[in-house]
């Protein structure tokens, strides 16, 4: 008796917190974007608001695990049917908006038509009407393909506009910062924003939000803050990680996976790192290494820093990355990079590229060794001032600090 009592109000309460969650998320969708407010207050606002379903939505799936270990619920073979149709749509509704977000990132992108539909599911569920959600799903699913397909022709012929006024060169600034237009044969001319500093007088080092390693809920920090904090006259995003706007990521907000150790000789995920393909970057005192894959790296604590991402884009002079079938990696945007030549390190952003492209670009500036770092929103250069960015908060950043 007690557990039938237990049943029939839990399915009720179940709708309750669904309908509640999913209507405050349709609402702060479409409000977001009737305001005219900055990129960086909404990216703040959409990140908090996505942070908290997420862990609401977490809760309401362990619910339904919890309903449907129960007998009465197992024999309800309509209501079995019910719950998994409620999850499938909205696990898939979540992938949607993901990809949303992705394609925001892009500046050619025109996501108007995919957000109201992704705002009519979200109403549609709220009403316990999942025919109609799933009939909507499938109308945003072809829009996002046919979205997808626009840009990555788009890409093929869409360039940055370069001022006139940036200096067309080939060879990086010896010191500082630089902003030039560099011409790739075969390609085209591309926009670069770069910083050097050179190691007898730059120390660089890698700073962290997190005092150690964080699977969720991490601390982030702005790119200026980072350089605020320790000094630095210049500083660059870091390593992939898991922004908090992404509903993926729900679970390990803000976490990054990939070996680093920042400028207080504390390793990040070294444990799952041990047998890691993944490249990296090591700065020591005066020197510079870069590494083909962390798993054979030691931990050692001698140097100031390292930090592991992908792919790695030049070693000794040669172009190490062509091209895959990532396609982040193969639309054009805004990609970060530390890269060297000779005893200079040099961090910065080349403009409008694809991953395979920043490759060819920095290997025309004479680079020998580069490596790629998070790009998209999480975009950022600092050179006493916002040079690229400020992109989101970051788990992570690359700094120069004069020695």
């Amino acid at each position: 008796m007690s557990k039938n009592t237990t049943t029939s109000f839990g399915w009720p309460a179940l709708v309750v917190v669904l309908t509640i969650i999913l209507t405050v998320m349709s609402y702060a969708f479409r409000q977001s974007w009737s305001r005219q407010v900055t990129l960086e207050s909404t990216s703040l606002i959409q990140s908090e608001k996505i942070a908290s379903a997420e862990a609401q939505i977490k809760d309401l799936a362990q619910q339904i695990l919890v309903l449907e270990s129960e007998d009465q619920r197992v024999k309800n073979n309509t209501l079995q049917k019910e719950i998994a149709s409620l999850k499938a749509i909205y696990n898939t509704t979540l992938v949607q908006y993901e990809d949303i977000l992705n394609l925001r990132e892009q500046s050619a992108s025109k996501t108007t038509v995919l957000e109201n539909l992704l705002a009519d599911i979200l109403a549609a569920i709220s009403k316990n009407d999942l025919k109609t959600a799933q009939d909507i799903s499938k109308k945003l699913a072809a829009e996002i393909t046919k979205e997808k397909s626009r840009l990555a022709s788009l890409a093929q012929t869409a360039f940055v506009a370069i001022p006139a006024s940036v200096p067309a060169k080939t060879t990086p600034p010896s010191s500082g910062f630089g902003r030039q237009k560099v011409t790739v044969e075969g390609l085209g001319d591309y926009l670069v924003d770069i910083v050097a500093g050179d190691l007898g007088s730059t120390k660089v080092i890698v700073d962290t939000a997190s005092t150690s390693t964080c699977a969720n809920n991490c601390p982030v920090m702005s790119l200026a803050s980072y350089a605020a904090r320790t000094g630095a006259y210049a500083g660059v995003n870091g390593s992939y990680f898991c922004p908090a706007s992404y509903p993926g990521c729900a679970g390990k907000t803000n976490s990054f996976d990939l070996l680093l150790m920042n400028k207080d000789k504390v390793y990040f995920n070294s444990d799952n790192n041990v047998y890691s393909n993944n490249p990296g970057v090591v700065f020591g005192s005066g020197y510079i290494r870069f590494l083909s894959a962390v798993s054979g790296w030691g931990r050692d604590t001698g140097i100031d820093s390292m930090i592991s991402n992908y792919p790695l884009l030049l070693s000794g002079g040669s172009i190490t990355f062509g091209g895959n079938s990532d396609p982040k990696q193969g639309s054009r945007g805004n990609r970060s990079f530390v890269a060297s030549k000779g005893n200079t390190v040099y961090i910065g952003v080349v403009h409008g590229v694809t991953v395979a492209e920043s490759a060819r670009v920095l290997k025309a500036m004479g680079m020998e060794n580069a490596l790629n770092l998070d790009s998209g929103g999480s975009t950022a250069l600092w050179s006493g001032g916002y040079k690229v960015g400020p992109g989101r908060d970051l788990p992570n950043a690359i700094l120069f600090v004069r020695k």
